[in-house]
């Protein structure tokens, strides 16, 4: 009898789930919370949706659940960002809070380095006013 090859581990369950993701974003939202550039991007008094709504992106970009788009739908995610001015300081504040997270987390070499290239990436599309 033939064995099947062990399914190849997501970088969602590599990196250590839900239980990481969270700590990444709920430190970012502890930077944004005292951040006077980026803390009006959020205009919910409460922090705590739009951080689930990341958690819940960011576990499904990386191999987890799919509740965000059972909720949500598409993340559109240059729409949804469109109502406020984006600019370069905006981005580099936004990945120091993210740094920051990344830091906490204490991934490996590799994953640190691609999480980090996927939050730059992600950080320069969403700019969309000149500074």
């Amino acid at each position: 009898m033939t064995e099947q090859p062990a399914a190849e581990q997501t970088f969602y369950e590599a990196i250590g789930g839900h239980d990481t993701i969270k700590l990444i974003v709920d430190t970012f939202y502890d930077g944004v919370a005292t951040d006077e550039l980026l803390r009006p991007m959020y205009p919910e008094e409460d922090l705590g949706p739009a951080n689930e709504r990341f958690r819940m992106f960011l576990e499904q970009y990386w191999g987890g659940p799919t509740t965000y788009s059972e909720q949500r739908g598409h993340p559109r995610l240059r729409m949804r960002h469109a109502p406020f001015e984006v600019t370069a300081e905006a981005r580099d504040r936004w990945l120091a809070h993210f740094r920051d997270g990344l830091d906490r987390a204490a991934l490996t070499p590799e994953h640190d380095a691609q999480f980090w290239a996927y939050a730059q990436h992600a950080a320069t599309f969403m700019v969309n006013t000149a500074s």
